[in-house]
């Protein structure tokens, strides 16, 4: 444990010996020099560390999974950092994590911010333990509301404004179409009226074609000789 000890610089070779190590914390170790070129000078890569702790080192983006992060690391901690977003590319890297613990950084609630993180966790919720920790520090309107608890409309995103107009557009498509058929009906009201009139009088014909049918089938006059035997 290298935790809360100023680092200045990693050498490549600094945990050469340790090929043991499982769980490295370097909690607020990276103050005195910066994060990305202590955590890009390989120190770590070779190791195989299934925990690593990088809580609390105003961390503003994760560190290069490939270049910097262990290949079987299964925990990683970067609580209290200075993370505003994660990009795509941090996290495609870190595919094969188990945890991520990400609370008390001040995250920006929109949607290009977000999209990232929320795509990453369709694998599972599971894999950010501390994901009903997580709080929006930005903008000013979500401050302190919780990430995973807020809906397309709050982040103003583009896509819920598409699909808004989209459904705005075909509405007023829908409603094209039903004034279109209004007036073709009543352009064609003469002639609508005449296929009524008609097929009513066809099928007055049919009705008294059967009630025709059904007088002459029931006169006593017109049954069978052969009934009265």
């Amino acid at each position: 444990s290298s935790a809360h000890n100023p680092l200045r610089a990693l050498a490549p070779a600094a945990f050469a010996a340790c090929a043991r190590l499982r769980t490295l914390r370097l909690n607020g170790a990276l103050l005195a020099a910066p994060p990305d070129e202590l955590l890009g000078a390989g120190a770590l890569a070779n190791l195989s560390l299934l925990r690593l702790e990088l809580a609390g080192n105003r961390l503003r983006a994760l560190p290069p999974p490939r270049a910097s992060l262990p290949a079987a690391l299964d925990e990683l901690d970067v609580r209290n950092n200075s993370l505003r977003a994660l990009r795509a590319g941090e996290l495609l890297g870190l595919d094969g994590l188990q945890r991520l613990q990400l609370a008390g950084n001040p995250l920006h609630c929109d949607c290009a911010s977000l999209r990232p993180l929320l795509s990453w966790l369709r694998n599972g919720t599971a894999r950010l333990p501390d994901r009903r920790n997580l709080r929006c520090a930005s903008p000013a309107a979500l401050r302190e509301r919780p990430v995973l608890r807020l809906r397309p409309g709050q982040l103003d995103c583009l896509e819920g404004a598409l699909e808004t107009a989209s459904y705005v557009f075909f509405g007023i498509v829908l409603a094209l179409i039903g004034l279109v058929f209004l007036m073709v009906l009543y352009l064609n009201r003469k002639g609508i009226k005449r296929w009524l009139s008609n097929l009513r009088e066809a099928c007055r014909d049919q009705m008294e074609g059967y009630h025709y049918r059904y007088e002459q089938d029931s006169d006593p006059r017109r049954a069978s000789p052969g009934g009265d035997l």
